[in-house]
């Protein structure tokens, strides 16, 4: 099952340093940009991935075109994509070596949240860090994080 406590969730949260971000757009007015921008802020290290925007610059990090090209390792994978995309994405991650598998809002696809699990990744469905983070905060349960200097990549 996904991970739904709120201490489970700050926990990956706090243990998270690296975070692909998957469906990433250069357009301000999407909520994946401004959830990149959020994450930036709040000192983990982002790697855009959106094969459309390859080897481009976003928000100062480079663009890479899928999981494995992303160097180094990735504790979080975000993601922007439709459900109907999951089960292809938990293999990407699963390959990868991604820890955990955060799908934003709306984003829900439970066989592929099993799948996910059953290779160890931990699952954290239809939810948001811009909305999770502060009010883990306000709660106690999720410290504030230096803000990490310079990019990406």
């Amino acid at each position: 099952m996904p991970l739904s406590a709120d201490a489970d969730i700050a926990r990956v949260l706090a243990a998270t340093q690296t975070i692909a971000l998957l469906g990433a757009s250069a357009n301000p007015a999407r909520p994946s940009y401004e959830v990149m921008q959020f994450l930036l802020a709040n000192g983990y290290q982002v790697y855009p991935v959106n094969p459309g925007l390859a080897g481009q610059q976003l928000q100062g990090c480079k663009v890479y075109p899928r999981l494995s090209a992303v160097p180094g390792p990735i504790d979080m994978v975000d993601v922007f994509r439709q459900s109907s995309h999951l089960a292809g994405i938990v293999e990407e991650a699963v390959a990868a070596g991604v820890k955990t598998l955060w799908t934003q809002l709306g984003v829900v696809d439970m066989a592929a949240a099993a799948a996910a699990e059953r290779e160890g990744i931990e699952v954290v469905q239809d939810r948001c860090p811009v909305r999770e983070i502060p009010r883990l905060r306000a709660a106690g349960l999720l410290a504030s994080r230096d803000r990490v200097a310079g990019s990406t990549g």
